[in-house]
């Protein structure tokens, strides 16, 4: 009798997204999937995982799993994080993979020979380290593909992916790298489907009541909220400033011009020569640079800035100096206070340091949620605000509505902000389930290495 068991070990697992895709796509084709290896060492992912899965064995940090503890297994499983390789600052590009979490992979792909792996990482590793502006590709990718490809000896495929197409409510880019001992791959051929943030909230929720939220909801009309995001550093049409809700303290129709003006004009290169120091984005202004651009008498400019400052939408600083810095791991690039230069005004708060970073439209989807954030979005509830429920997170990726995270509100959206957008993997793990279909009885009966069937 035919054996359609496929074993499979699941790295840097998360919430275990690309096994919830993985195991849905080879079962809907006809195979049974066990899970031989799970490796995830955050204590409230662990928590989740074996809450939502049967495991064999679940270990730790995968460096401190030797290969010979490793069970046979015919795929790899792996969202690993991105780690820079270290290029130790010489032109010709990586020597090798070794001392990152990549090596890993790497290592137990030479040593246990799978027929193929699927691997996940964020958008930003396609062009990571680029050699030349006009390459595809950075050097980091073109190592990674290197290793797979000529050292390890498979066929490899490479796609980015933006769950937005895939009928989830929220724009998420991730490069899907796929691996395979026979065949080919055709990684196209989705057909895009689309749906907004109506299709997943919930509705009936209890709304924040805080000083922050009655003072947004005493400005403005909750459908004028929708889409904004809430930061002093940035402007257009779909920000809203503290002091445009006098968060602070009440502010003048001159002082909201005035640090209208400041924000946009703090980013200029000019200033940057004019004091003496590289360009940054955002650099603290004198009361006489503020003067040139701010038509007010200097007495009367000078105190709207001190009132600014005393409020706490300003505040009174030196620029920073660009240091370099050599160490033993390369050149380190920080910014200090430069404390012979004369002081000036800057604006206070970044896009964090409120209580809500974005109010999102449910006519809309939702921008990339990252674990940075995730906790500051809110949606519009009746007449209130409320932030997003760790249901409606898991149904932005796409998880099942019987998955659960028995953990604190804050790690449960750290787990989502790191997670995979599960009709993306199945999607990609279709194609390799046809890929092994088609190939697998040819690979088992002419590999000569170590093959569960």
């Amino acid at each position: 009798m035919e054996n359609r068991t496929v074993k499979f070990i699941d790295l840097f697992a998360g919430l275990g997204g690309i096994r919830l895709g993985f195991e849905s796509a080879f079962n809907s084709m006809g195979f049974q999937t066990e899970c031989v290896m799970t490796s995830e060492i955050k204590p409230h992912a662990v928590k989740t995982l074996k809450q939502n899965f049967k495991h064999d064995f679940f270990v730790g940090d995968i460096f401190e799993v030797s290969n010979e503890f490793i069970p046979d297994f015919d795929f790899l499983l792996g969202g690993f994080p991105c780690q820079p390789f270290s290029a130790g600052g010489k032109r010709q590009g990586f020597v090798d993979t070794r001392g990152t979490l990549f090596f890993e992979i790497e290592r137990i792909l030479k040593e246990k020979k799978p027929y193929g792996f699927i691997l996940e990482n964020v958008e930003g590793l396609v062009k990571h380290d680029l050699e030349n502006k006009g390459d595809k590709i950075g050097r980091t990718l073109s190592t990674i593909l290197d290793k797979l490809e000529n050292d390890l000896g498979y066929n490899v495929y490479w796609k980015v992916f933006d769950s937005l197409e895939f009928g989830l409510a929220q724009s998420r880019k991730r490069i899907f790298i796929v691996g395979t001992k026979k065949g080919e791959i055709d990684l196209r051929g989705n057909e895009a489907r689309f749906n907004n943030l109506n299709s997943i909230l919930e509705s009936g929720l209890d709304t924040i009541k805080s000083d922050f939220v009655t003072k947004i909801l005493s400005h403005f009309d909750l459908k004028d909220l929708y889409g904004k995001s809430i930061k002093d550093k940035r402007g257009g049409d779909n920000n809203i400033h503290s002091w445009d809700i006098g968060l602070k303290g009440d502010v003048s129709d001159e002082q909201s011009l005035l640090l209208n003006k400041l924000f946009k004009q703090r980013r200029k290169k000019q200033w940057a020569l004019e004091i003496g120091i590289d360009w940054m984005d955002g650099m603290s202004l004198t009361l006489q640079q503020i003067n040139t651009f701010i038509d007010c008498p200097e007495n009367e400019l000078k105190e709207m800035l001190e009132d600014l400052t005393n409020k706490g939408y300003l505040k009174f600083e030196y620029p920073k100096k660009l240091v370099k810095e050599e160490t033993e791991n390369g050149l380190k690039t920080y910014r200090e206070y430069d404390t012979n230069k004369p002081k000036g005004f800057n604006i206070v708060t970044g896009k964090l340091s409120f209580e809500i970073n974005k109010i999102l439209d449910p006519n809309n989807i939702a921008p990339t949620l990252v674990a940075t954030d995730v906790s500051r979005l809110v949606v519009p509830d009746g007449n209130g605000l409320r932030r997003l429920t760790i249901r409606e997170g898991l149904r932005l990726f796409g998880y099942p509505e019987w998955y659960e995270i028995p953990t604190k509100e804050y790690d449960a959206f750290d787990l989502l902000g790191n997670t995979v957008a599960v009709p993306v993997v199945e999607f990609v793990a279709t194609q390799l389930a046809c890929n092994y279909s088609a190939n697998r009885i040819n690979y088992l009966t002419t590999s000569s290495t170590p093959v569960c069937s």
